[in-house]
């Protein structure tokens, strides 16, 4: 389906995979009245099937959005509260340390935080956590104590430890798949069951799923790893087949059609076909700053160069909401101040533009994440929609 710049943006993504910047790609945009592009170029791996427009890929970073929003209706029902103590709804939370560093002989130096995390910070990511492949002292530590980290969806991986004081730096990590852990304590749900009912089925999401099935692996976009001369190879990662954890930060598998509704939902302020997921207000609050004059990091530093590259801070005024990261800027024939956005680890990006009326998506499957040249195909494509569409009102 193309009902915009149908020659510039298929030529644009066909090109890209034409030129190995990527091996297969699916792409959305929409209004808030309807989908206007819809396009799937290259193949699922070399010499394998054609990519569709309706082709999945492992979203990663991208269910963290999902995972606030299921969050956020059980705030609005009133079963706990943004600020609550995380503790409050989950004991454990409450003994976590936070990691100083390492003696001498290289054991772990653990205090305790200075004070607790709530509901708010963990999707904030002001609670305390980061990421393994992010933290240099965290590599450290799963290396010194063998824990198990976030990808291995084994439990264990909750009792990492805090890297700051709750409420004082932000710091991308693990929060959201705690805050998983708050919807499953509140709903008395396991995470998928809770978004299935709660989120999937009533925006008819029918092939987002933290469970896929083999025929639905057959038909996902193999991930592949760029290599010193450019070039991409399948590397051959896949989600655990049977995880301890639904995994709020990362786990979840869609296509752009799935996501596209999804992002609808929120750009119409909550609601899409009738079917109401947030109220109004909920949304305007979820693309609100929350950071109460935290900054953003200068550049997040990667500490795992096959998942990440160093990922420097945007050229433009940013803060975080709930879920979302935020641009604080009109940018020019791009989105609006107040969009919000964010990726996920094999190169997927989406923003959703409540002031224009705009939303867009770009999934593909290569690590490692903020690949120059994906990067650069994602940011011509969202110019390319804004071209066509404008300010959609």
């Amino acid at each position: 389906m193309s009902t915009i710049g149908e020659t510039t943006i298929d030529a644009l993504l066909d090109g890209a995979v034409e030129q190995g910047a990527l091996q297969g790609v699916t792409a959305v945009a929409a209004t808030r009245d309807a989908v206007v592009y819809e396009g799937g170029f290259g193949t699922l791996a070399d010499g394998g099937p054609a990519v569709e427009p309706q082709t999945p890929v492992r979203i990663a970073s991208m269910t963290k959005a999902l995972t606030t929003v299921g969050l956020l209706q059980l705030i609005e029902r009133g079963t706990a509260r943004l600020d609550d103590p995380v503790a409050s709804v989950i004991p454990a939370f409450g003994d976590l340390p936070v990691l100083e560093g390492f003696d001498a002989e290289g054991a772990p130096v653990l205090r305790e935080p200075a004070s607790q995390a709530t509901i708010r910070q963990l999707l904030c990511h002001t609670a305390g956590h980061g990421y393994h492949f992010l933290n240099a002292d965290l590599t450290r530590y799963h290396e010194v104590t063998g824990l198990p980290d976030a990808l291995s969806a084994q439990r264990e991986f909750l009792r990492a430890p805090l890297v700051n004081d709750p409420g004082t730096v932000w710091e991308y990590g693990i929060n959201t798949d705690w805050a998983g852990q708050v919807v499953e304590a509140l709903s008395g749900q396991t995470l998928d069951a809770y978004l299935q009912e709660h989120l999937f089925d009533p925006l008819a999401m029918s092939s987002t799923t933290f469970s896929p099935d083999v025929e639905y692996l057959e038909r996902t976009m193999a991930i592949h790893q760029r290599l010193e001369d450019g070039s991409l190879v399948p590397n051959g990662i896949e989600w655990p087949e049977d995880p301890e954890v639904r995994c709020g930060g990362h786990a979840a598998f869609s296509t752009a059609g799935d996501y596209c509704r999804f992002m609808r939902a929120l750009l119409r302020g909550g609601e899409l076909d009738g079917q109401r997921i947030l109220d109004a207000a909920t949304v305007e609050e979820a693309f609100t700053d929350q950071l109460g004059g935290i900054a953003l990091p200068e550049i997040i530093e990667s500490a795992n160069p096959l998942l990440s590259n160093d990922v420097p801070s945007a050229p433009f005024p940013q803060s975080w909401g709930l879920g979302f990261h935020l641009t604080l800027a009109d940018l020019p024939g791009m989105r609006s101040h107040g969009t919000g956005d964010w990726a996920g680890l094999a190169n997927c990006y989406f923003w959703i533009d409540r002031a224009s009326g705009v939303c867009g998506a770009i999934l593909t499957q290569v690590l490692p994440f903020f690949d120059e040249r994906i990067v650069g195909t994602a940011l011509q494509f969202e110019a390319a929609v804004y071209a066509q569409v404008g300010s959609a009102g």
